[in-house]
């Protein structure tokens, strides 16, 4: 039996290529799959940002080779930033709640 952070792995993979998958080069995502993918599995994290532009600038970031595509290893990226940004705030929430 798997264990979670193997499930969570997995899970990751197969959101990734889901979309990766949609246009039509397996391993890699353009801006619309990227914006897809944002929308439908965070939703939550996207609408709280200000900016309209704000899936465009993600891309910029993350399409660290600038070839105009995000493929799975610059797409763990801003998985990792969020985590990190989600357990900081798990933290505060922890302390807030110990008081």
């Amino acid at each position: 039996m798997p264990s979670d952070l193997e499930i969570a792995m997995e899970s990751l993979i197969l959101v990734f290529h889901r979309y990766a998958s949609k246009s039509g080069r397996d391993g890699t995502l353009k801006r619309g799959d990227l914006r897809d993918l944002m929308e439908n599995e965070l939703s939550n994290f996207l609408t709280s940002q200000k900016d309209p532009a704000a899936v465009d600038k993600i891309m910029k970031d993350l399409d660290s080779n600038g070839d105009g595509r995000v493929d799975f290893e610059e797409f763990v990226s801003l998985v990792v930033g969020l985590s990190v940004a989600c357990e900081q705030c798990y933290k505060l929430r922890m302390k807030e709640l110990k008081k």
